[in-house]
Formats: structure tokens, C-alpha cells, sequence
């Protein structure tokens, strides 16, 4: 049930699509009564559309056995979606270890130059605009509006906002498209010769931070005249 292949039980293995055989891979291992479970690159051959298909149930795993995972990949969307502690090897070597929230707002690491770049914020949903298509969730520091999610209102929910979604302004803006603007220190500016990453504080001074960085062009943040303190507005 947990690996929804219940449907799957009279068919032989080779009329199983990739994905099926995955999850009943998986199925297999977990039948041992393991203490620790060693996923190495577990989607990788796979398409995007078997990828989407079984990573709801690799969620579903993490939420309900307690079971440590550890899961190996090269890609970031896995990493958001799964991942509670990351550990960053770079040619054999440990470069970096530490929660996900913390390692992915780390503007020197190697995952911010990444051009899916970003943060995961932890959240839990508010309420749902069925009219609209949209759920709104609420964190330390905030509330976004995203698209519809099946999770029930106080559910625990995590949102991925991309660097490239995120620009800044030094007013709050009106009779904008959008919907999801909030006010927010610049902590720090990385700059090469064409673009910028900005990270930016969100919450109160003094409670625990919540990051999101933005990728801008350099000519922006110069024309903004960016500084380290400045009070922004986010927009995403």
C-alpha cells in the first residue's frame, strides 16, 4: 500500500514500466527489515515523466517509516523534495554538511552557481482559493501563494523558490502581476561579470532566519546601488 503496487501483484516483471519496477524494488528492500536504506541514485534512469511519477512515493516513505535514507543524487529538485541533512562531496571530499535549508541558501557553495538555484522554505498550508487554482502557505517570516496543493490545511508542506524567480526592489510595488511580494534584508551580494546573487533575509531581527536568494544582473544591482542591510522588497 505504502509503494502502491498492490495493483501490480499478478503482473510479470517484464511487462512493468520503469517506474513500477522501481517502486517494486524498493518494495523488495524494504522487506528485509533494513536499519538503514542506501538509495544511489535511484531515479537516474528514468524519464521526467516515470521521475514525477515515483517521487510522491519516495515522499511518502520519508513521512512514514522511520527509517534513516541515505540518498544519493546529482539533482537538486530530488535534493528539495526529500532531502533533511545534505552532505556536499566534491571531488571525494566532504565540501560542506548541514541542514537543507541552511546549505542551500549558502551563496558560496557550488549549488548556488547551479542554474536551478534556490531555497526550500518549510511551511505549513493556510488555506486553499479553489476559484483560483492556488493554496496559500505560511512560514517564519511570511506567506506565499502557490499553486494548488492536495495537502490539507496545517499540513507541513515544503516550497522550492527558485534564484531565478526572485527580483528585488527598493519599493513595494503596485498594481503588480505579482501576487507574492515581502519585505526582506540583503544579507550578502556575490557578483561575477554579468550577474549577481543576492541573498535576502526574511522575518524579524533576531528570530531564526528564513533565506531566499535572488539572481539578478549585475548592471541591476549596480543601478540599485545594493549594500549589505538594505531593506528590500522580494518579489517571486
Amino acid at each position: 500500500d505504502l509503494l502502491g503496487i498492490g495493483a501490480l501483484m499478478d503482473r510479470r516483471p517484464a511487462t512493468l514500466s520503469g517506474g513500477e519496477r522501481q517502486r517494486v524494488a524498493i518494495a523488495r528492500a524494504l522487506a528485509t527489515a533494513p536499519r538503514l536504506l542506501l538509495m544511489d541514485e535511484p531515479l537516474a534512469a528514468l524519464d521526467a515523466a516515470r521521475k514525477a511519477e515515483i517521487l510522491p512515493y519516495l515522499e511518502r516513505l520519508h513521512r512514514a517509516l522511520a527509517l534513516p535514507i541515505v540518498y544519493v543524487t546529482h539533482a537538486l529538485d530530488e535534493v528539495a523534495r526529500l532531502a533533511d541533512h545534505l552532505v556536499l562531496l566534491e571531488a571525494g571530499r566532504v565540501r560542506a554538511a548541514g541542514p537543507l535549508a541552511t546549505l542551500l541558501a549558502q551563496p558560496d557553495l557550488p549549488l548556488a552557481r547551479q542554474d536551478d538555484a534556490g531555497v526550500v522554505i518549510t511551511a505549513r498550508v493556510d488555506r486553499h482559493d479553489p476559484a483560483y487554482g492556488l493554496s496559500r502557505i505560511a512560514f517564519d517570516g511570511g506567506t506565499l501563494w502557490v499553486g494548488e496543493t492536495a495537502a490539507a490545511p496545517g499540513d507541513a508542506v515544503r516550497a522550492r523558490v527558485l534564484a531565478r524567480d526572485v527580483s528585488v526592489a527598493r519599493q513595494a510595488p503596485q498594481e503588480s502581476s505579482l501576487v507574492n511580494v515581502l519585505p526582506v534584508v540583503l544579507d550578502s551580494v556575490q557578483a561575477d561579470r554579468s550577474t549577481a546573487l543576492l541573498r535576502l533575509r526574511l522575518g524579524t531581527p533576531g528570530a531564526a532566519p528564513t533565506w531566499l536568494l535572488a539572481r539578478i544582473t549585475r548592471r541591476s544591482a549596480d543601478t540599485l546601488a545594493l549594500q549589505p542591510g538594505d531593506a528590500l522588497f522580494a518579489q517571486i
